[in-house]
This record gives C-alpha cells, structure tokens and sequence, in this order.
C-alpha cells in the first residue's frame, strides 16, 4: 500500500469574500514568454546562441510583447546572447525583454552592463519565501528575508539611475504557494514601497506558484486575497508564474486570472522545470475556442512546433492539447459518426459558429488540417470509413452502404492495426469500381421504343464480357437502368431487383466524373450488396454499378 500517511495536507486559504468563482476572462492578459531563461535551463542540452535567437524571433513573430530572455549574470552564454541581440538591433522597439537576477550587487551590476543599450527592460529579482526555504536552505527569519528584497530593490534603484532606457521592476516572492499569506502581503509591499511604485510607474508583483501545492481554486483564493489586499493596488500589475507539479497549471492560470491576475508568465508547450511550466499556447488556444482575441499570431501550430522541437530537442506529446498530432484524430466509430454527421450540418446551415461534436474548434484555424480528424483501426465504425471516403476522396457512401464497406476495413483492421486513406480506398476500388470479373461492361446503345401495348419504351444494346468472351444482349425497360435489369436477368438467368440508386459528381468541370451507386438484390436468396460505377456519363456509371453489384452478389 502507498505511504501517504508520509504526507500532510496542505492548508487551504479561509477567504469566504472570495468572487472568482462568478467571474468570466473576458480578454487576454499580458503574455510573458520564460521560454528562453526558465525553459532554456530545464532542457537536456541548454540551447546554444544560435537558436535562442531563433527561438526569440519566433517570439517575436507570435506577437510576444515581454519576453524573458535570460540570466545574463548567470553565465557568459546568457550574458553573450543578450549581448548578441542588442549588437544586431533585434530586440523591436515595442517589446520589453525581462532578465532575472538575484538580489546581489555583484549580479545586480553584472546584468545592467548586459542590458545597456536596450529601450525596455523589465529587473526581475526575487528571493525565496516560503516558510520550508526560510527553515531548511536560509535559516533566516521573516523580516531577514524581507531585509534581501529590500536590499535587491535599492540595488536596482541605484543602477537604474544611470541607464538610458526604461525600467520596470519585478518581485517575485519565489515559491509563494508555500508561504503565508500575510507575509507575502508583507514583503511584497516592502518592495513596492522601496520602489516607488506608482499608476505611472507600476511596478509588477509576481506571484508564482513554485511548486504546485494544493488544487487550482486554492491558489486562485491566494490570488485574490493579495489582490485585494494590495495597497495602491493601481500601482501594480500582478503577474503568476504557474508550474505543473499536479499537472494543473493550466487550470490554476485561468482561475488566477479570474481572481485578478493582469499577466501571465509561462512557456510554448509547458516546457520547464520537473513537470514545467504553464503552457502559454494551451491557455491562448482555450480563449480562442471561447471567441476571446488572445492577441498572439498563433495561427500556425504546425510551424511554431517544429521550430520549438528543433531548437529545444524535445518532442510535443501525441496528445498534447492543440498540438499533439492526434488531438484532431478520432479512432471511435460514434466519435467518427458524429463528426462525419457535424461537419456535414455545418456545411449544409452555413453557420456563422463552429460547431462539430468533439472537435471544439476548427483545426485549419490554427495550421492543421481535417484529412487526419479521422483514422481508422479496429475500433472505428460505419461512420469513420463514410468520413474518409468522403473527406479524402470525394465518394458519398449511401447510407446503407456505410456497414458493408466498413465490415471489409474492420477486418483488415484487426490483423494489421491503423488502415490508411490510401488502403481503404485501395479496397474499394476492389471490391466495387474494379469489380469487373467475371462479368465486364463493355458499352451500350440506347434507343427510345415501343412496348406492345404501344406504350414508351427504352431499348439497351449492351456488350459485355463474360470470363473475357465478349457477347451482347438487349433488354427493354421503363428507362435505361430497368431495361437493363430486365435484359441481364435474362442474359444470365438470374433475378434481381434494385433496391435502392443514388449519384452524385466528382469533379466539376467539363471533364467531370459521376459516381453512381446500386444497391442490387437476389430475388431467389434475399442477398443484398451495393455496387459502384464510375463515368463522365451518368448513364455509364449506372450500368457499370449494376455489373459491379450482381459482380458481387453471385460470382
């Protein structure tokens, strides 16, 4: 049995007053991508200069407005990258790049020599907190780690004043998910009086959750308690930090903002620290999906993955949210159905609002593509195999048609796993389009009669071949496909009846193809089957259907 008894719960916030829970996003909040500081130092093999900067004009190009770019007083590969971005003027105008450093005047000076030359820069410092790091690494009191912070402001203050750009300072109380309320009330507002903060000069007040402590609606109360226990709460943008710890954050984020969190830091596709970061594309791609504007250029996935896995050397999840390459699949056969079924309502009402069973936004809308919403293995259904046949290759199944082409996919299915477009229609060309043995249609002339009674008649000369003999018959009906039936039965000595008949085109232009599909039935056993045939004459297709099915029925 698991050791929990090892493990003591976490204290939840007693805030009654709390609002969230009624509140909506409404828009989106600053973005703030660590991608390049707290994601770069979590990856295997760090990323070298080289592709930082190409990672940062991705940034760049999706819209990131502040941008983490590193620890420059950390390490010379930092501090050589920031010093590479302001020598090749890459940092745009508009954009703030943030850098962390500790509260130490050595580091604290280091990075202002790193960032001369720069308009906007966000000084991040910060010090830990919570009340296990004040115990087991600092041995130090409430109001000695107070003193740090304060101490790293001034310090930031005194270089400021020599600097040519525009500063703003960050505080974050490092793991704030495990200390107390009221002292991180406390130093944050020490910081904020040692600034100066004001509306015109906000300082911004990071909140980060560390570590993952407790459930998402616990850090939203931890939220809003400081939110609204701020003072000059106008002088301060207050930003989270979310890791994944308990494969929350995403949810943490989103009631964070609720409870009046104004920006977000996290990283393209979670990636950090243990089980990382907030995924920033995640949380944009859900207000996308509610009709909310993320104000990110995020309209190509595809792209914005193969740079990040290139760069970062790590592979995205299959299933991770929007990205995973099958997050848009659907193996189920009602899930296949429905959406089959959904895609083709939305054509038919021409809806202003996407609207398709399990597929919660359009994929095509963000880069990808419906050719892989549906593939087929053992699990599929009717619905799945229609959906491909028609998606990938134009052909409409009739309905009846559904189970019996899918029977055939089902079993190839359970011997070999996964069934590709590609072999699916490989199937149905041979057990319905190329099902020309023994029997073959060849051509026929059709010409308007008379029956007996001196009624209106329709005379079919038709060639066919019969085990490769070519032969002809005739047939007098009510129209071509009924002289046809009349005139084969006689031909073969059978009897058949057409249950059911449908067609619709291909291609459209003056080389267009139609499809025609006869749903054929042995009188003298009650066998049905379908069979298809394929011709820019739509008369053509029919009897190629008709030699198909009875193809089908007794050979």
């Amino acid at each position: 049995m698991l050791n929990y008894q090892r493990y003591k719960r976490v204290p939840v916030v007693n805030f009654p007053e709390r609002t969230w829970p009624d509140k909506e996003i409404m828009k989106a909040p600053i973005w703030c991508s660590v991608d390049l500081r707290d994601g770069n130092q979590a990856l295997v093999e760090p990323m070298v200069v080289e592709e930082k900067i190409e990672f940062f004009n991705m940034l760049i190009k999706l819209g990131f407005k502040e941008i983490e770019i590193g620890f420059p007083a950390a390490s010379q590969i930092e501090y050589d990258f920031l010093r590479q971005l302001v020598e090749r003027r890459m940092i745009p105008d508009d954009v703030r790049v943030q850098v962390l450093v500790q509260c130490r005047e050595h580091l604290i000076k280091r990075t202002f020599e790193a960032i001369q030359g720069i308009k906007n820069v966000v000084v991040h410092i910060y010090n830990s907190t919570s009340t296990l790091q004040r115990d087991v690494v600092f041995h130090k009191g409430k109001d000695e780690i107070t003193q740090i912070a304060i101490e790293g402001t001034k310090l930031v203050k005194k270089y400021a004043e020599n600097f040519d750009g525009n500063i703003v300072l960050e505080y974050s109380p490092e793991s704030f998910t495990g200390t107390e309320l009221d002292y991180a009330l406390e130093i944050c507002t020490a910081v904020q009086d040692t600034w100066g903060a004001t509306k015109e000069n906000p300082i911004i007040i990071n909140l980060p959750s560390t570590v993952e402590m407790n459930t998402p609606n616990v850090y939203a109360d931890q939220i809003e308690w400081m939110n609204t226990h701020f003072k000059n709460r106008e002088s301060i943008i207050l930003s989270v930090h979310p890791h994944n710890d308990r494969g929350t954050g995403v949810a943490a984020t989103e009631l964070a903002l609720l409870a009046g969190a104004d920006r977000v830091e996290g990283t393209l596709f979670g990636n950090g620290e243990r089980t990382g970061n907030v995924d920033i594309l995640t949380l944009a791609y859900n207000m996308f999906s509610q009709g909310i504007n993320p104000e990110l250029e995020i309209e190509n996935i595809r792209e914005i993955a193969e740079v990040y896995e290139r760069c970062t050397k790590m592979d995205i999840p299959e299933r991770h949210p929007y990205a995973g390459k099958l997050v848009f699949t659907a193996f189920s056969g009602s899930h296949q159905d429905a959406i089959n079924k959904g895609m083709q309502a939305l054509k038919e009402r021409n809806s202003q609002y996407w609207e398709v069973p399990y597929l919660p936004i359009d994929p095509s809308d963000i880069g990808r593509e419906y050719e892989p919403i549906v593939r087929i293995n053992s699990q599929s259904g009717k619905g799945g195999v229609a959906f491909v046949m028609d998606t990938f290759f134009g052909f409409k199944l009739p309905k009846g048609m559904h189970k019996e082409f899918a029977d055939i996919i089902q079993a190839i299915a359970e011997k070999q796993g996964e069934v590709a477009p590609e072999q699916i229609m490989e199937q149905f060309r041979l057990n319905y389009t190329e099902r020309k043995e023994p029997i073959h249609f060849r051509k026929c002339q059709i010409h308007d009669t008379e029956t007996a009674d001196g009624d209106f008649a329709t005379l079919v000369t038709v060639t066919y071949t019969n085990h490769g003999i070519e032969k002809t018959f005739e047939g007098i009906g009510n129209g071509p496909i009924d002289a046809m039936q009349k005139g084969l039965e006689k031909e073969l000595g059978i009897e058949i009846r057409v249950l059911d008949y449908s067609e619709h085109a291909l291609t459209s232009g003056s080389g267009a193809e139609a499809a025609s599909y006869i749903h054929l039935m042995d009188v003298k056993s009650g066998k049905v089957t379908y069979g298809v045939g394929i011709s820019s004459n739509i008369t053509r297709a029919s009897f190629r259907g008709i030699f198909s099915a009875v193809n089908r029925l007794f050979y």
